[in-house]
């Protein structure tokens, strides 16, 4: 999450999950909650119905969340800049903000001011299409808030200009004081179990673990000695996005996968399948055959979470024990044991006797993990950072300081998505989630409950643009983007906004993705899966 990282020093949830049923006023926007994260979501409606918490739900679709909100905007696609300077702006003109917070513990105030001069709510009105009156409201009840929590998720990143969201949240928690505090916090809920693990392990392109800089001597330094190698590269990699488009134009010759299935998940699918092709040799590792792992020259079978021991780090960066509970079946390894494999057969050593002993390593390695061992995980998980054994975790981020020191306040301006819909693609498309399939559905469509209740996709419209086009419930219709086409089922739905199409991204034979814009954004290099211009037409 490049945008929190530049913030605040990592992409991860500054508070606990607990956390949430601590807060005054709860901010949810970007995130399908109740289908993308039911446990959690428990967290927001049990604060709402039992603790007088206030909730704030910031959707272009009419969630389920909403039923237990008490502001709903209802904002269009692509203008979440737009509509947090208005909030910013509210909040700001009306002496709303922590003063004290500001001097205190933030810079570049003054040029954030600035910017949202001009962000007042009868102009918010006119790019997001949120009522002015909405949007005062909510701005005052999220500054009056003693203690107020920002939930995200992939309907904040998956633009061009998703850093940008991300800076103008904090932003926004930023100047009502609602950091470092319990109760607070700007939260991104990621998307997969272990998502937050991963990217504390090094699996960004730019960092060692730890968010450790490639860039930074003193880093590879450290861990040259404790690899026992020399000349660790400065050169930050390459994201998969630059990846795919490297390997149509015969750059990259070779590539290696693992857990992943973008000829699902990726944007822009056609482009992505016809540059996999371009490949001289593909290597998938994963639990099952995927649609990725079916164009593949060598599959590694791998053991799945229940089949092996290890640690997952979860949203909340929280570091648990993963403990094997059946085995694997057939010739699968963990995956740990066939990265070992390959690298000691490339001539590079690479020798552990279990999941444990690498842990140990990674400790050595990894400042914010060092206090954390199995022993002290036994039976309950402990967040990171945690520097030393005799350091508890760290619950909150950001109390009395930030990594950085002061916080920065990022003047932004808003930006148009990068597709715009005209006389032939006159409809938006977003994509997400819904609760009975996840991700790819590499395991959920193993499953024949699940696949009876969501057994295919389907094409969410709104009941003024179900007449306008002449569409009835469960009528197949042809929804087409300027890079592609599906098949799907019309559901007439009061979620969908008009002018506006939904399509879950799970089922891969009629794949969302599909249509999707690849536009990326500069930063983070996540493609705008949020936006794209589309026609939907009879079959």
């Amino acid at each position: 999450m490049a945008g929190l990282a530049a913030a605040f020093g990592s992409g991860a949830m500054t508070n606990t999950i607990d956390c949430i049923e601590k807060a005054d006023v709860i901010l949810v926007t970007g995130s399908n909650t109740t289908e993308n994260h039911p446990v959690l979501s428990s967290f927001v409606k049990r604060a709402v119905k039992f603790k007088d918490t206030k909730l704030i739900v910031v959707d272009p679709r009419r969630i389920k969340l909403v039923e237990h909100a008490h502001k709903y905007l209802r904002q269009n696609l692509g203008t979440d800049v737009a509509w947090i300077n208005g909030m910013i702006y509210v909040i700001i003109n009306e002496g709303l903000y922590d003063k004290k917070f500001v001097e205190e513990r933030t810079e570049n105030f003054e040029e954030l001011k600035k910017v949202v001069e001009k962000y007042k709510p009868d102009y918010v009105e006119q790019i997001t299409g949120i009522p002015a009156r909405d949007l005062t409201e909510a701005a005052r009840m999220f500054a009056n808030a003693e203690r107020g929590s920002i939930l995200y998720c992939m309907g904040i990143t998956q633009h061009t200009t998703g850093t940008d969201n991300v800076k103008s949240l904090a932003n926004l928690a930023m100047v009502c004081g609602h950091m470092g505090i319990e109760g607070g916090g700007v939260n991104p809920l990621r998307g997969q179990n272990n998502v937050q693990g991963a990217c504390d392990m090094g699996g960004l392109p730019n960092v060692f673990t730890a968010y450790q800089a490639v860039t930074d001597e003193a880093a590879r330094k450290k861990l040259e000695a404790a690899w026992g190698v020399e000349n660790l590269s400065a050169k930050p990699g390459l994201v998969v996005t630059d990846m795919i488009p490297k390997a149509h134009a015969g750059e990259i010759k070779a590539m290696y996968i693992i857990g992943e299935n973008p000829l699902v998940s990726d944007a822009d699918l056609s482009h992505v399948e016809d540059s996999l092709k371009h490949l001289d040799f593909l290597v998938v590792q994963d639990i099952f055959l995927t649609e990725t792992a079916q164009y593949a020259d060598v599959v590694f079978p791998s053991t799945c979470f229940a089949e092996k021991d290890g640690t997952f780090s979860n949203t909340e960066r929280r570091v648990q024990r993963v403990r094997k509970a059946v085995e694997s079946p057939g010739e699968t390894k963990d995956d740990w044991w066939i990265t070992c494999e390959i690298g000691t057969r490339m001539g590079f050593e690479m020798k552990y006797q279990n999941s444990e002993e690498i842990f140990e390593e990674i400790r050595t390695v990894t400042p914010s993990y060092a206090g954390i061992t199995y022993e002290r995980i036994n039976e309950e998980g402990i967040h990171w950072p945690c520097p030393n054994i005799e350091h508890p975790g760290t619950p909150i981020l950001h109390i009395g300081k930030f990594t950085r020191g002061k916080g920065m306040l990022h003047a932004i301006e808003y930006i148009p998505p990068a597709e715009q819909t005209d006389k032939e693609y006159p409809l938006y498309l977003t994509t997400g989630r819904n609760l009975y399939q996840y991700h790819t559905g590499t395991m959920t469509m193993k499953t024949e409950g699940l696949n009876e209740r969501a057994p295919g996709t389907y094409v969410e419209i709104s009941p003024p643009d179900a007449v306008k086009l002449d569409l009835i419930d469960g009528q197949k219709v042809k929804v087409a983007s300027r890079r592609g086409e599906i098949e799907a089922d019309v559901k007439v739905s009061d979620k969908a906004v008009t002018g506006t199409v939904f399509l879950p991204f799970h089922f891969a034979d009629a794949a969302a993705n599909r249509l999707t814009n690849s536009a990326l954004d500069p930063v983070s290099k996540i493609p705008e899966f949020k936006v794209c211009a589309v026609k939907v037409s009879k079959t």
